[in-house]
């Protein structure tokens, strides 16, 4: 069996560039790929083009990033609690195309697929639909989105194994399932790296043919990006 193990977060980075585009995994803060954002931050590229659902806070996730002006446009769902993406985008520093959250989902999906492009009716006769291609189905407008194009897919799960078969804990599943192997090369980075044949075949979500990278990650932060709790009566 194959075994897509590298031994350090560096080395399971390797190549990456400046003016990449980038698809990194998590909603909000949960799930995120922290050790592949933060070698991203050491690294110091620039000019990147980052497909995600949102762009994390200002000092954690994406938003170190930002800070550094090392983002040149962001494909995302919603701005979030990020104050810098949200200055930055409203001063034109930033390059930002907001899409409707399954639409994401699908120009993901798409990509892992292989289908190059759908339609769908979201977003038809709004900013969204402007230029692009639209038909009838079943009597209802729809537009046609095309799938995702990425370099690296970056995805953080909760157990691995050396072939790159995957476990995502939770809501923690979100993105980082969809964009595997929906980019050149899908770096995966995980809690617990096991042998191979480790895993129940029956609880894998992403088997290890859409994964070329696989590193056992360290000093996971984990942080609420907005905490509720409950007042005592």
């Amino acid at each position: 069996m194959i075994n897509k193990t590298v031994a350090s977060v560096e080395k399971a980075l390797e190549g990456v560039q400046n003016g990449m585009t980038f698809m990194l995994g998590g909603f909000g803060l949960c799930g995120i790929p922290e050790n592949s954002i933060a070698q991203l931050v050491k690294l110091n590229i620039k000019e990147l083009t980052c497909i995600s659902n949102n762009a994390g806070v200002d000092d954690f996730g994406l938003g170190l990033l930002l800070q550094k002006h090392q983002i040149k446009k962001m494909i995302s769902s919603y701005v979030g609690e990020n104050e810098e993406f949200e200055r930055q985008m409203l001063s034109g520093e930033l390059d930002v195309e907001l899409i409707p959250q399954g639409t994401l989902a699908e120009r993901c999906r798409t990509a892992q697929a292989g289908i190059p492009a759908f339609y769908t009716p979201a977003g038809y006769g709004t900013e969204v639909g402007e230029g692009k291609e639209s038909r009838i189905f079943n009597g209802k407008p729809h537009i046609l989105e095309h799938a995702f194009e990425a370099d690296f897919a970056f995805v953080k799960a909760w157990k691995g194994d050396e072939a790159g078969n995957l476990i995502f804990k939770g809501t923690a599943r979100n993105f980082n399932s969809a964009m595997c192997g929906a980019a050149k090369i899908t770096v995966a980075e995980v809690e617990e790296l096991l042998p191979a044949g480790s895993l129940d075949p029956n609880e894998i979500h992403i088997p290890g043919i859409f994964v070329q990278r696989i590193f056992q990650g360290e000093k996971y932060e984990k942080r609420i990006e907005q905490r509720t709790v409950r007042t005592k009566p």
